[in-house]
């Protein structure tokens, strides 16, 4: 996990080249995204950020191949984005589970859908293998009612994963906990990482989640958005939320707050 020697001869796992899109509107064409290129490699963790209503969601949607670029092209893993792909598993701010279905049969609902030839057992052995990872073992026959917010988003998470995809979309999973659980659930990203690698394109506001979380944190502009500023993240793969309030990263924090709002960079 982190920046290695080896990191620039991994792969590339997603690949944006000059990505512009726009929503049709009564009026005409409501511009978002101008001319988005980045790349993100295999098992790196990526952030962006930038001003409320930029385009950050759009490019989630972009890339799981949601929607389609009015221009630009996406590639996963050197395949070229022209629909919903199996391979990626998303995380959202809302946890939706169904009700009706256990925790442990929430989780593996993906399986259900993209393998569907799995046996019963192996997707259940599956699934507890990620609860177990996030501590969940022994609520896998609850119902997502009796969770708290923060156990329904570890559910959400496992869910995401279970299916092994080549990338793992987050578009803001923990922005509606409080902050403690908050924080409890960046700790257990870094464990899952470290267990089991994985490519990840997280979206957020908070700028402190971004530096623990991210190996690489790209800001966005405002919209029409284009990626205007990028900056690696030097904390090493064995963060630690003390290493939030050293100098280099209140330096770090500084810097994002004032490249997102500088209206005219």
């Amino acid at each position: 996990m982190g920046t290695d020697l080896n990191e620039a001869e991994r792969p590339v796992q997603i690949d944006l080249r000059g990505v512009s899109h726009a929503f049709e509107i009564e009026n005409g064409a409501f511009p978002v995204l101008n001319d988005v290129s980045l790349q993100i490699r295999k098992n790196h963790f990526a952030a962006v950020v930038g001003p409320s209503g930029c385009g950050k969601s759009t490019l989630t949607r972009l890339i799981s191949g949601l929607i389609k670029p009015v221009s630009g092209e996406i590639y996963l893993a050197g395949e070229r984005v022209t629909s919903p792909r199996a391979t990626v598993g998303m995380a959202f701010q809302n946890p939706v589970m169904l009700e009706w279905r256990s925790v442990l049969k929430n989780v593996i609902l993906p399986l259900e859908i993209v393998a569907p030839k799995m046996s019963h057992k192996q997707r259940q052995e599956r699934a507890m293998e990620l609860l177990s990872m996030v501590s969940l073992e022994g609520f896998e026959d609850k119902r997502p009612s009796e969770l708290s917010g923060g156990m329904k988003q570890r559910v959400s998470l496992c869910r995401a994963l279970v299916h092994d995809p080549d990338v793992l979309i987050l578009d803001e999973p923990f922005g509606a906990l409080d902050a403690f659980t908050r924080e409890e659930l960046w700790a257990m990203m870094h464990r899952l990482r470290r267990i089991k690698p994985f490519t990840c394109l997280l979206i957020t506001h908070d700028l402190r989640e971004s530096v623990f979380l991210s190996d690489e944190i790209y800001v966005m502009s405002q919209r029409p958005a284009k990626i205007k500023h990028s900056v690696a993240v030097e904390l090493g793969s064995e963060r630690q939320l003390d290493d939030l309030y050293a100098p280099n990263v209140t330096s770090l924090l500084a810097s994002l707050r004032s490249q997102i709002a500088d209206p005219n960079n």
